[in-house]
């Protein structure tokens, strides 16, 4: 990176997260900066251990993309974040900012996802993080800046972009630490623990019995995810937990009774798992004419039998499993509720007020795990730092979750029972990362740098339950797409597929874009008719309840009946006869003004209820002809609702006065679409019912108009 960059950053390990509420204004510009530019230096620290360009072209993981993607990807988030949040009204590179959005939502270790992308050169991405560090760096100089920082304030998307860049930086590690070492360098700042010796013997000690409260509250002075906020109260009864951490050495007794081949000591879940990875050992073991060796970030090194071993959730519970058949005492991993009572019994100071790290965490110490005896917290050690640890507990929010309306795809996403939570944090865990309150969640196959403390226990776990949908507006929208009819009004998605497959007769249905599908209905009514459909929204909110309705055919919601009370439903698809086909669907997040290159080709685009809330409706509609295969249809539904919160008035199709006569919509559709489209019904009003409350409904035209693409 230029001298931007290397002015005004001054180390990159041991920085701390910002504090929201204490020093002057511009004292605290300054902090935010340097932990900004700190963040990037970190990150191109991380990956200049790459020795070649073309590593970062290389799939080491493949249930994540490869380094390109994470290289770029932190830094259109800012770009993405900011534009949502109308602190910049133009983007820098829309195609980096359409390319590099979205992650791969792997659902399954065998979810080997094989799409081909055209990813830029290194020398562009690395210009292009160059100039969004300079935006970023002029827009926390001018910004209004007011003490505390909250959800609501413009900085507040700066921190968010900073955290997620270093919960990347962790991530990525992961994946290097999986790259061929052909690719790789060594480099001063990644300096590991050179303290390897002979596992010390593990037990169980007593932990008294207890209250604990989860959660922060919004006047928290550090920055949070949204899973964080809001609080759980709950009694610890009496338990053993592990002294140390599980190390490599006391792993090897499960490898060497057999552990891999035992169906016995392995769930469903991880049996399947076994079966189809065939694993021997944990990820990180090498195994050389046999002896065991430990991969680090950068190298190979003798097994050091004293340092954690690092597994995914289903190998540590098998573990766990293991255990309870040699010793005959209900071993298991620890609760969230247990994590946090060891915490808290121990007074741990909290990142970033402590004045060094008391575990191997923050980059303070080593870039590598330790040994699991090094660093003590009474009798206890390691209860923060090292390695995460893996719990027995799905995420799900506490009472008062809220959705951050600027990311609303990072916790709800994981919130299904199959996203177990870590704590505690590892040696690169820096930031949020670092603090208490993290909660962070993966696949139970998922690997990072986690690994186990395990617990003699009792009590009964609280079974995970997938939570009803409680977001006020995707739970309307799971009633308005899936629900009953009222009043005798057709389903809003299933009328305009019906009048669009009227003027699709004898004429190609190989592929159908339903463009803003929100939970997905109008998807699932195309399939009935196309080889291959696919489902864009800007939501994932809303993409995730389609994409539970398409793999497990039923969803769950509550709606509000009346003040505080609720009532639950279930829909399912077989109901409305659309169990079928439902394969031939892909689900997408994405922005319909910035889609990416491979959504193209289509018969037939669907746009419902969708350009009067773009804020450049415009770009949309020159954008779609290019998606459109000539002969092709391009239908709009729209109520024509214009609206300045959404689209800037400037930017308004119609609805307006122009030259003095009125101007609508439909003049302004024929505007924009005339050159190559032609117009092929009656616009018509299609009637649709949204419930808000048991007798509050909202009774709707949206105007349906039908283009063929002629050029």
């Amino acid at each position: 990176m230029s001298s931007v960059l290397e002015e005004r950053a001054t180390t990159p390990k041991n920085t701390r997260t910002v504090l929201l509420d204490s020093g002057s204004v511009e004292k605290k510009r300054e902090e935010i900066r340097t932990y900004l530019h700190n963040t990037f230096l970190l990150e191109e620290q991380l990956y200049e251990v790459l020795n070649n360009d073309d590593a970062f072209y290389l799939r080491a993981e493949p249930l994540r993309h490869p380094l390109v993607f994470y290289y770029g990807h932190t830094t259109t988030f800012f770009i993405n974040k900011l534009t949502l949040a109308s602190l910049i009204n133009q983007r820098i590179n829309p195609r980096f900012e359409s390319i590099f959005a979205v992650g791969v939502d792997e659902m399954s270790w065998d979810d080997l996802n094989e799409s081909n992308y055209d990813w830029p050169s290194i020398d562009d991405v690395r210009e292009y993080r160059q100039t969004v560090l300079k935006l970023i760096d002029s827009l926390i100089t001018s910004m209004p800046l007011e003490l505390p920082i909250t959800w609501e304030s413009p900085f507040w998307p700066i921190l968010m972009g900073i955290e997620h860049q270093r919960i990347h930086i962790e991530t990525s590690s992961a994946i290097i630490r999986q790259m061929p070492l052909a690719h790789l360098q060594q480099h001063p700042t990644w300096n590991v623990c050179p303290h390897i010796g002979d596992a010390p013997n593990n037990q169980l000690l007593e932990v008294e019995r207890g209250q604990v409260t989860l959660g922060k509250n919004k006047n928290h002075n550090t920055y949070g995810w949204d899973n964080e906020y809001g609080e759980k109260t709950a009694t610890v009864e009496s338990f053993s937990a592990s002294k140390f951490l599980v190390s490599n050495g006391e792993f090897l007794s499960f490898i060497k009774d057999g552990g891999y081949q035992n169906k016995a000591f392995w769930t469903d879940e991880g049996w399947q798992w076994v079966e189809y990875q065939q694993p021997e050992h944990p990820r990180f073991w090498v195994k050389k004419d046999d002896q065991y060796m430990l991969r680090t970030l950068l190298d190979e090194q003798a097994m050091p039998w004293n340092w954690p071993a690092e597994v995914n959730y289903l190998e540590a519970k098998a573990f766990c499993n293991w255990m309870t058949e040699k010793t005959g005492k209900p071993i298991r991993l620890p609760s969230e509720e247990q994590w946090q009572h060891l915490h808290q019994l121990h007074d741990i100071p909290d990142q970033p007020e402590w004045d060094r790290a008391p575990g191997n965490i923050n980059l303070e110490h080593w870039a590598s795990a330790c040994p699991v005896d090094h660093f003590a917290f009474g009798e206890f050690h390691d209860l923060i730092g090292n390695a995460w640890q893996w719990t027995e507990t799905p995420i799900s929010g506490f009472d008062g979750f809220e959705v951050h309306p600027l990311y609303d795809d990072f916790s709800t996403p994981t919130f299904d029972t199959r996203h177990n939570l870590i704590k505690g944090g590892s040696w690169i865990s820096t930031g949020n990362e670092a603090t208490k309150h993290a909660r962070y969640a993966f696949r139970r196959h998922f690997y990072q740098h986690a690994g186990f403390r395990y617990v003699e226990s009792t009590q009964t776990m609280e079974q995970p339950t997938e939570m009803y949908e409680t977001d006020t507006v995707v739970s309307q929208y799971c009633h308005f797409h899936f629900g009953p009819s009222y009043f005798d009004v057709e389903d809003l998605s299933a009328h305009c597929v019906r009048l669009c497959m009227e003027h699709l007769q004898d004429k190609p249905t190989a592929r159908a874009l339903d463009l803003g599908c929100a939970v997905g209905r109008a998807s699932f009514e195309l399939a009935q008719h196309f080889d291959a459909v696919t489902g864009i929204d800007f939501s994932a909110r809303f993409i995730r309840i389609a994409h539970q309705m398409q793999q497990k055919g039923t969803i769950h919601y509550e709606l509000i009946e009346e003040g505080e009370i609720v009532s639950y439903h279930e829909q399912q698809l077989s109901t409305m006869e659309l169990d079928k086909n439902q394969q031939n669907i892909e689900f997408f997040q994405g922005d319909a003004t910035n889609l990416k290159p491979q959504f193209t080709d289509y018969d037939l685009v669907l746009a419902i209820n969708l350009i009067d809330r773009l804020r450049t409706p415009a770009v949309f509609l020159d954008d779609i002809r290019h998606r459109i295969n000539v002969g092709g249809v391009l239908a709009i539904a729209s109520p024509y609702t214009w609206l300045e919160e959404f689209t800037p008035k400037e930017n308004w199709l119609g609805g307006i006065r122009k030259d003095g006569e009125p101007f609508s919509t439909l003049d302004g559709l024929k505007a924009h679409l005339g050159e190559h489209f032609e117009l092929i019904n009656e616009p018509t009003d299609v009637p649709f019912v949204i419930r808000d409350t048991k007798r509050k409904f909202q009774h709707s035209f949206s105007q349906l108009s039908i283009w063929r693409r002629t050029s």
